[in-house]
């Protein structure tokens, strides 16, 4: 009887210390967890504020909005401050330029990690010939302070003054301008409807009041 409750103490002693070894396992792993759920939250705080630091910063060199750059110098700042720019070559006179600016003033609301500028021909005729800028309305996309980029008239957005805005942001997106999710491969589908300006697949129809010969100017 002796051995035999010696047997059952010995067997009951490994069962508890079987589900000791269990528990103080479990418990490991818990605080590993945790401490891994700890860094992970960390991590991502520190995204956040990165982001947060990086959308102050592009406020502060003049994202968020479409502005007029003054002279050729500001020009040459903007596209060292920037990494992504695009900068609308315009001549006042040229009714198709308004119809730019318009697009450009939506699509500056939505990417503000592009910078959005417009200059005036007339004022930076150096520039323009550096860059050989001859048909009006011109688009310069500049990356990494080069000039990689130009979309020429109305030709790459359908040729007509209603193009929507979503097929000049498809247009950028090409010249890797600005931050896309969409299908680059699929030009989008104009249509007629006016839509959100925030939307991405927006389709707002922007007319200018000029008639036909009001088509783009060439120097």
């Amino acid at each position: 009887m002796e051995k035999i409750l010696e047997q059952q103490l010995l067997q009951a002693g490994k069962i508890v210390e079987a589900q000791l070894d269990s528990e103080i396992k479990r418990l490991d792993e818990l605080a590993s967890n945790e401490d891994d759920l700890e860094a992970l939250r960390e991590r991502r705080l520190q995204a956040m504020k990165n982001e947060a630091l990086k959308k102050q910063e592009w406020r502060s060199n003049g994202h968020g909005v479409f502005s007029e750059l003054g002279d050729e110098k500001d020009f040459f700042q903007a596209c060292k401050k920037s990494k992504n720019l695009v900068c609308h070559f315009y001549r006042p006179t040229t009714q198709r330029c308004q119809i730019v600016d318009q697009h450009l003033e939506l699509l500056a609301r939505d990417h503000l990690e592009t910078r959005f500028v417009k200059i005036n021909v007339e004022r930076c005729h150096f520039l323009a010939e550096r860059l050989r800028i001859v048909v009006i309305p011109t688009i310069a996309l500049v990356l990494d302070d080069k000039v990689v980029d130009y979309i020429v008239g109305f030709d790459d957005v359908g040729g007509r003054d209603d193009f929507a805005t979503a097929q000049l942001e498809w247009r950028l997106a090409h010249g890797k301008v600005i931050n896309f999710s969409g299908d680059l491969s699929i030009p989008p589908t104009k249509t007629k409807a006016p839509a959100s300006a925030s939307t991405l697949g927006r389709t707002q129809n922007l007319r200018s009041k000029a008639n036909d010969s009001a088509d783009s100017d060439s120097d």
